[in-house]
């Protein structure tokens, strides 16, 4: 493509019931560099049709599958360049496969795939086929998380040592997903979400934000995964020690029965010389505390900000962006990447092997009582 004509995106699943369908069609579409254009956004027919109408995407370009759209998209002169992948854990695979086989790139909610297994071999395909993979690992698109990223690897904090990060909701405290909840049904099914349930819903995010920010693999873990909601079939609660490449220790905590919590991310990276803290609830600003001198807030939209947290700030200081803004960031360096105007920061397939790594390493870790284990491998 030339100049700054919109990529047509195709999405696959985020109609009627989901959350966060809407939350892919409106971040990709903010900056005006994506555009909906085709789809399959839900399996009833009937529902798909009227998700289309609802976000402008005309009739004869929504299919009944993404096999029939992939194919009837690459004969049209006008076809996609892009799909999203919004589906249940189980379709991520064949989804983002025929995608990429089909010659298109692909965004995709995390995790990757249902399995480990499922993501190495999505990675082979990603590299045959010469198209981009991204995955949505939203709080990265955060411009505070940015800047914490930025800082750690300046080295402002001095050699990293410890990494505390909780991921705490309450929403699953009841068995919501035997009271007719759809977002609760298939995220308590191992048929649809995989091994995991809250470690591959949240848990996968807290992995990936710590990596993210100290710049740092995890090596090795020790895990407690646990289903408290009784008869519930999948974990709802996880507790996850750490440690990462270079020597820090750190602490993963993960859980959907935290009654009260709401959507509480929160990450604290210590170093040699002081510590920086991020929370989910309080976005906008970073709070650095040093060894030996007065504790700092830094706020989102500042001039004194690094140039990785400038480039995703899209308002002045004081004005609060969220979720949508954070989403819009990795579409963003998304198309960047297609058109060729830069790399990003867009999570790729070697994180999303990597998530699908530490889920089945902590769940099968956890059941048989194992300690620490590797995190690839299986040795200890």
């Amino acid at each position: 493509m030339s100049g700054r004509a919109p990529l047509r995106l195709a999405m696959v699943g985020g109609g009627p019931g989901s959350f966060i369908g809407p939350v892919h069609r409106m971040a990709a579409e903010l900056d005006g560099r994506i555009r909906l254009t085709a789809g399959v956004f839900s399996r009833d027919p009937e529902k798909s049709a009227r998700a289309a109408d609802d976000w402008g995407v005309p009739r004869h370009r929504v299919y009944p599958d993404h096999h029939a759209m992939i194919a009837a998209e690459g004969a049209r002169e006008d076809g996609v360049d892009l799909v999203a992948v919004v589906t249940p854990n189980h379709l991520h695979f064949d989804v983002s496969a025929a995608a990429l086989r089909g010659g298109l790139h692909v965004i995709s909610d995390k995790p990757a795939t249902l399995n480990l297994a499922q993501a190495k071999e999505l990675a082979d395909i990603v590299a045959a086929s010469g198209k981009l993979y991204g995955l949505t690992y939203t709080y990265t698109g955060y411009p505070m998380v940015r800047e914490a990223r930025e800082i750690v690897a300046r080295g402002d904090l001095g050699a990293v040592r410890k990494v505390v990060v909780e991921y705490s909701q309450g929403w699953l405290s009841r068995p919501l997903e035997r009271e007719g909840n759809k977002q609760a049904d298939w995220r308590s099914d191992p048929a649809q979400s995989g091994v995991g349930g809250c470690i591959g819903d949240i848990g996968v995010h807290a992995f990936n934000i710590a990596e993210f920010i100290t710049g740092n693999r995890v090596e090795r873990l020790c895990a407690d995964v646990a289903t408290v909601v009784p008869g519930r079939n999948l974990d709802d609660d996880c507790n996850v020690l750490l440690r990462f490449a270079g020597g820090a220790r750190g602490v993963l905590i993960a859980s959907q029965i935290s009654a009260g919590a709401r959507n509480g991310l929160k990450i604290s990276v210590y170093g040699e010389k002081g510590g920086l803290t991020w929370s989910h609830e309080r976005h906008t600003e970073l709070t650095l505390d040093w060894l030996d001198g007065p504790s700092q807030v830094l706020h989102a939209g500042s001039a004194y900000l690094g140039a990785g947290a400038r480039a995703v700030t899209r308002i002045p200081t004081g004005h609060p962006e969220g979720f949508i803004e954070a989403f819009a960031n990795i579409y963003r360096d998304f198309a960047d990447a297609i058109q060729g105007r830069g790399a990003g920061l867009v999570p790729d397939i070697v994180e999303g092997v990597r998530g699908m790594a530490f889920v089945e390493r902590a769940v099968a870790a956890s059941r048989a009582d194992a300690g620490w284990v590797l995190l690839e491998g299986e040795g200890r």
